[in-house]
């Protein structure tokens, strides 16, 4: 018995030796195994084919047609020259300078080519969202560099990861229904954002140059967005302009749809920023407003945006018919107006303005509603003028005849805007001159003693017996009128007008 478990005990750890030398021979063929491997795929990278290939990933991503420049290897870090396409859908051009890379290993197994943190010093990206076709264009173009024209072996991975890019200096180029816009000097990093294909970007300083003339170029603070599934996200976008004004907004874009919207707040911006010369001395101010922007796809269509406007502070001077009302009126409070409510909501497309349920009002002396629309140069407004009673009872018949009483203790009338920003028409003079020039004829027959005493003046002293001396006081009275409405149009035209010298 002592001998069988002798035997046995050899037998056992001889099988023991043998199977420590099988696993270690194992171990030794999945070392040379994994070797082979890498060096096949170390040798995969370094070829031209790979090359092709991620031009092919790339191109089919953005839905362009590209090629990287030629890779110079340095272990597994990679850097080109550059990479070029060009394409039809809405992103027309691509380059990118001086790029640095590494390819990761790790998911080869899942057949996946991990791309890890890039660096690119200089993108430039050219965007065409004029037509809806070129919304449409971003379904992948044919891959130049597919299976027809560079042979991989099965094993090899055929999918990319891009796991992260920064960009030093991104400029883009994008034309719009409305005009070209651009975006210059901007920082960009791009980070995975947890689902397959979803990326977070966030991008600061810079310039940005929209196609609008009264809109300056606009300093990018920053501004952070997510894409996934063919959408982007504008989480938030914070930009300076005029100096003291800010913009914060956020928003999204549909590509597939070819629709996007968005919303956001301006503050710290001037009147005079937001209007032409002649009107920037007229009304200051300091200006807030929200405004949504949005477009949908049609070829009749284009961006639109809408809002509500505050003016605070306040300050109207010499607008015209104000200018007329203070100089008949005998007063100085119409001239420069300290705006106790100044607001309206507004509507922009293409060349076309809207400002609708507009109100301007100095409390307890006068109060403007109503709209008006401002299409290239030319207005057409209609409003409601409310002013204090009393204010234009020198005025004859325009606190009975153009004004009647009204809401807030005030005397209203209507308004007529017309003409162009820079000559401004309005039609209430007009009607101010008609009402006097009536209650003046309708006054007449009360006044007859007055006008005989004036005919007599005229006639030296004798009174009117024939009808020729009567047609003569008809005459004279109807010249009267007719220098007194001279007289109330000059005044109320802003001063009194000069007597034209007469052709001899």
């Amino acid at each position: 018995m002592g001998m069988n478990r002798r035997a046995r005990r050899y037998r056992n750890s001889g099988g023991n030796r043998w199977l420590g030398r099988g696993f270690a021979w194992l171990v030794a063929l999945a070392l040379v195994l994994l070797g082979i491997g890498y060096g096949m795929l170390r040798s995969y990278l370094r070829s031209d084919a790979f090359r092709q290939f991620l031009s092919g990933e790339v191109s089919k991503s953005t839905g362009m047609s590209g090629e990287f420049a030629p890779f110079h290897w340095d272990g597994l870090a990679v850097d080109t020259d550059g990479f070029e396409a060009k394409g039809s859908g809405w992103i027309t051009s691509l380059r990118a300078d001086d790029l640095h890379t590494e390819v990761g290993l790790g998911e080869v197994r899942r057949g996946v080519w991990q791309i890890r943190e890039s660096n690119v010093r200089q993108l430039e990206l050219a965007l065409d969202a004029r037509q809806p076709m070129a919304l449409e264009g971003n379904t992948a173009m044919p891959n130049p560099f597919g299976a027809q024209q560079v042979k991989r072996s099965a094993w090899l991975p055929n999918e990319v990861e891009l796991q992260g890019i920064n960009v030093r200096k991104l400029a883009v180029r994008a034309a719009l229904d409305a005009g070209v816009a651009t975006a210059a000097g901007m920082e960009v990093r791009v980070t995975q954002a947890g689902a397959k294909n979803a990326y977070r970007a966030q991008a600061m300083g810079g310039t940005i140059r929209l196609p609008f003339e009264r809109v300056p170029e606009l300093s990018l603070d920053q501004v952070r967005l997510r894409y996934q599934d063919k959408q982007v996200f504008l989480t938030d976008l914070i930009m300076g302009v005029w100096g003291s004004g800010r913009i914060q907004s956020s928003g999204e874009w549909d590509m597939e749809a070819g629709k996007f919207s968005v919303q956001g707040d301006i503050t710290g911006v001037k009147c005079e920023n937001l209007l032409n010369a002649n009107w920037a001395k007229r009304l200051s101010g300091d200006v807030h407003s929200n405004f949504m922007v949005d477009q949908r796809r049609s070829r009749s269509g284009g961006a639109r945006a809408s809002g509500h406007l505050v003016v605070q502070n306040g300050v109207l001077t010499a607008l015209p018919i104000l200018d007329a009302m203070a100089a008949y009126a005998d007063t100085r409070r119409f001239r420069v107006l300290t705006l106790s409510d100044a607001q309206t909501e507004w509507q922009w497309q293409k060349d076309e303005l809207n400002l609708t349920k507009l109100v301007i009002a100095s409390e307890g002396l006068v109060r403007l509603e109503g709209g008006i629309q401002i299409r290239g140069n030319q207005l057409d407004g209609s409003f409601r003028l409310g002013i204090a009673p009393g204010t234009l009872s020198t005025i004859p018949g325009a606190e009975s005849e153009v004004f009647v009483p009204g809401e807030r203790g005030l005397l209203w009338t209507s308004l007529r805007i017309t003409g162009t920003m820079d000559d401004p028409k309005e039609d209430l003079t007009d009607r101010l001159v008609a009402a006097a020039g009536i209650r003046m004829f309708e006054q007449l027959p009360k006044s007859g003693e007055r006008v005989i005493k004036f005919a007599q003046s005229i006639l030296g002293g004798s009174s009117p017996t024939s009808n020729e001396d009567s047609a003569k006081v008809n005459e004279q009275s109807e010249k009267v009128v007719k220098e007194v409405n001279g007289l109330l149009q000059g005044l109320l035209d802003g001063g009194p007008r000069k007597r034209q010298k007469e052709d001899p």
